[in-house]
């Protein structure tokens, strides 16, 4: 019995001291995987942030370049017909989009929604603006037309869209 004593005696602390050996590791790997996981989190923060704000650049271009006072202004519509003019428009807004699709991967569903929202809006008022005309009519009554159409919008889908995306880019800084 004085032998199971003694050896009780022995085992009790040792377990102890190995137990508490036990949670100082634990504790120090937990911290030090903590760590790694914020010093990844960081490196990740310096690698992919300049690409979104890259991204927001080429969105806020996108919807600048589309907007239909830039766009008419661009397209010199005096050279051209409004049958001419119409197509080549509708096609400048759509090669700008599929150039810029890719910015979809960096931005929330909400801010691409309202991106890709607008350039329907515009491709819309660009119908109809051609709609509204006789079939021979000038570029620049198209342009006109097409002026007149955009002030007369109530809700400006592409202010909207360039306010979602950035606020969504202000959310990191």
């Amino acid at each position: 019995m004085d032998y199971i004593l003694d050896l009780l005696k022995i085992i009790l602390p040792a377990g102890i001291v190995l137990y508490g050996m036990y949670l100082v590791v634990v504790s120090f790997l937990s911290k030090e995987r903590e760590k790694l996981l914020v010093d990844l989190k960081t490196q990740n923060t310096q690698i992919v942030l300049p690409i979104r704000l890259q991204a927001a650049e080429r969105l806020c271009l996108l919807l600048e370049r589309v907007s239909p006072n830039n766009l008419v202004r661009r397209s010199n519509p005096s050279q051209f017909t409004a049958a001419e003019l119409h197509p080549m428009l509708l096609a400048e807004v759509r090669e700008e989009f599929n150039h810029n699709l890719s910015q979809q991967v960096y931005f929330s569903d909400e801010t691409w929604e309202a991106v890709r929202r607008a350039i329907e809006d515009v491709v819309t008022l660009l119908n109809l603006s051609r709609q509204s005309l006789e079939a021979e009519s000038s570029g620049m009554e198209l342009a006109r037309a097409i002026f007149a159409q955009s002030l007369d919008q109530k809700n400006d889908a592409i202010t909207f869209a360039l306010r979602k995306v950035k606020s969504e880019i202000q959310l990191y800084f």
